[in-house]
């Protein structure tokens, strides 16, 4: 179908999940503003993601729905079908969202022709999602109706009640002004977490020299920095039970943060934040950021590295890539970093 960009009024991007898929898909909106100033640009994501995407300037309306709270799909069909949209780009193309797609009657469905949610968009993007970055793969979705790009800077609006909320934080949980590292030891993905043993290893050797915050976001995320404090003492502090934005306003005050791939690694490197990242597998060229305030570690001596496999048994290396990177190995490259002789 050809596309007539005059014919657009009224916008709707789709990406439900996960945080850091969310996060990665915010260049889209900033182009889609430069490209129709005068439109009407909503964004659909699932209510754990919103802290992401609130407060946006380039965005008119947040659309959630939580599945856990017994959201309705029917209900979602029903409501953007009812809204009208002149142009839908379903950037996730899963069977939700191709479907909500296609129920929307707008002129212009956006999406991946992955198997028969093809039939659901009558513009297709070819899919790079081996290829390039996610970033990049989002903005493919601008390319192919020919719009221009001005920006791939993904971005997290954060006020000062966030950095205010840090800045006493850090006030009243290191008095005597130590240099601080955050820590963050939790992730979805079994496959892409460091050992916990690991992490209080680390911690351990960290506390020498440094104050060191440890974070969380879900309940069982808790206990295991729990059990990090426990081994590590009274120089490890756990974070507060925060949302997404003060949590990561918290690690952008930290000297450095130490983190899986994972949501808050993406949420702190967008809002400024200095990372050492613990990768295994997946590919830090396709979802990672390497740059002067971001370090990347990886086994790098395995063939396998990038297998993205989600769970530990599947792994017929005994997931190598993650349990063979030492304590001793990361703590080297974190003295580095603080003695500026590496980021």
């Amino acid at each position: 179908m050809k596309f007539d960009r005059d014919r657009v009024q009224k916008i709707l991007v789709i990406k439900t999940g996960a945080i850091g898929d969310v996060l990665l898909a915010t260049p889209v909106i900033e182009n889609l503003r430069y490209n129709f100033p005068h439109a009407e640009i909503n964004f659909l994501t699932q209510r754990f993601c919103s802290e992401v995407l609130k407060d946006n300037p380039f965005l008119n309306r947040l659309l959630t729905y939580d599945l856990s709270l017994g959201d309705s799909s029917l209900c979602l069909l029903k409501n953007i079908n009812h809204q009208k949209y002149d142009l839908i780009i379903d950037l996730l193309s899963n069977p939700r969202t191709a479907l909500i797609t296609f129920n929307s009657d707008a002129k212009y469905r956006v999406g991946f022709p992955f198997g028969w949610r093809r039939f659901a968009y009558n513009i297709k993007v070819k899919s790079r999602s081996s290829d390039v970055h996610n970033i990049e793969f989002n903005l493919d979705a601008l390319r192919r109706l020919g719009l221009d790009i001005i920006t791939s800077s993904p971005k997290i609006y954060l006020n000062q009640l966030h950095f205010d909320f840090a800045e006493k934080f850090f006030h009243a949980n290191n008095p005597e002004g130590k240099k601080v590292i955050g820590l963050n030891p939790c992730g979805t993905w079994a496959t892409k977490v460091w050992p916990l043993d690991k992490f209080k290893q680390l911690a351990k050797l960290l506390v020498k020299d440094f104050k060191v915050f440890l974070f969380w976001g879900y309940e069982n995320e808790l206990k295991l920095v729990q059990e990090i404090k426990n081994a590590a003492g009274d120089d490890a502090e756990i974070i507060p039970r925060v949302n997404l934005r003060y949590m990561t306003a918290l690690g952008v005050r930290c000297e450095l943060f130490i983190t899986n791939d994972s949501g808050p690694m993406h949420l702190v490197w967008a809002a400024g934040g200095k990372l050492l990242t613990i990768f295994g597998p997946t590919n830090p060229k396709l979802q990672g950021h390497e740059d002067e305030n971001s370090l990347i570690l990886r086994n790098e001596g395995l063939s396998c590295l990038g297998c993205n496999l989600t769970r530990i048994n599947d792994c017929p290396n005994g997931h190598k890539c993650m349990e063979d990177i030492s304590a001793e190995f990361v703590y080297d490259h974190v003295i580095g970093i603080i003695q500026k002789k590496i980021i």
